[in-house]
């Protein structure tokens, strides 16, 4: 999820109970919900280095309790407190909150590698979006109506009131969990309505539900022997398995095999979870792009890697661009 997010939810926990450890517990919280993106660091320097360790160790259960560790020390490094005076509460309340990054993480087309350094397996529910404008409504309406209600009792009683925080991070955290929840039967029920039919003549060999945008509205992706097929999928009306497109993916050439000898592509292909290629002339070279279908469609891409390979299978040029544009 995006890093406002992963803020609120640490503030929200923190104002829930775990902030019993000692002063300076809920700035603790908020930076451990945002420890694990630690791995960020090679974003504005090195789209490579940035897909092989985004969500990798800091994100994983293996490693949790020592990035808990990290928000922890930062406090008390810039208020000069003792470490020695940290409370087991504390440390817990931490690692609460480092969990429920990579419990967030999880929910999204991204995914986490929950399990590193045992196992480099990409998990994901792809219920929601890593930007949730429902989510970041829930916690902001409960950060600020505490505010509210504190500012009507002061003026009706004449004195101060914080307000009733504690229910309003409870309230927060509860419409959190039931929307992830609601978010998790609505994916499952759009995957039964696309494979309750057959594309091209047969069953589907692997079918994905991600979401489109916010609402009831997914995009399906079936991949069937040598075609994928992209359909739109709406719980709120009948479903159409007529109403997509058609995409044939290029299955082997020696400019695919040209590009997978880059680092790009071979960085690319382990990060790209639906993978689609495809070739196309420009002047005397040939353009090769392997496109991750979680990040947009074959039609609009969002997430790919792009190599242009000379007639003697040479690589001119290969790049990855997370900017949508061919």
């Amino acid at each position: 999820m995006d890093n406002v997010t992963h803020t609120l939810v640490g503030l929200m926990l923190s104002r829930a109970g775990l902030n019993r450890g000692e002063k300076g517990t809920p700035l603790m919280l908020m930076l451990a919900a945002n420890a694990p993106d630690m791995d960020t660091y090679p974003f504005f320097t090195d789209s490579l280095t940035y897909l092989q360790v985004h969500r990798s160790y800091p994100h994983s259960f293996a490693f949790a309790p020592l990035v808990a560790l990290v928000p922890l020390l930062l406090v008390k490094l810039f208020t000069r407190t003792r470490v020695t005076g940290v409370t087991l509460a504390t440390y817990g309340g931490c690692l609460v909150a480092v969990l429920s990054h990579l419990l967030l993480d999880w929910t999204n087309v991204y995914g986490v590698r929950f399990l590193l350094p045992f196992d480099a397996k990409w998990y994901r529910l792809d219920t929601t979006n890593i930007i949730d404008p429902v989510i970041l409504g829930l916690l902001l309406a409960s950060l600020a109506m505490p505010a509210l209600i504190g500012l009507v009792s002061s003026e009706i009683a004449g004195r101060k009131s914080a307000g009733p925080k504690r229910g309003w991070a409870w309230f927060a955290l509860v419409a959190l969990l039931v929307y992830d929840a609601g978010r998790w039967m609505a994916h499952e029920h759009a995957i039964s309505l696309i494979d309750a039919h057959y594309y091209k003549g047969a069953p589907a060999r692997r079918i994905s539900v991600v979401p489109d945008n916010l609402g009831f509205r997914w995009r399906g992706i079936v991949e069937g022997e040598g075609f994928v097929y992209e359909v739109p999928v709406s719980l709120m009306g009948d479903f159409d398995p007529a109403g997509g497109h058609t995409d044939y993916p290029a299955i082997s050439s020696p400019a695919i095999d040209a590009a997978r000898t880059t680092r790009t592509f071979q960085v690319f292909e382990n990060f790209d979870q639906l993978p689609f290629w495809s070739l196309l002339p420009v002047d005397d070279t040939v353009r090769v792009e392997l496109l991750d279908l979680r990040f947009g469609s074959v039609r609009n891409p969002r997430f790919e890697a792009v190599a242009f390979v000379e007639p003697d299978n040479r690589v001119a040029r290969a790049y990855v661009t997370f900017s949508g544009a061919r």
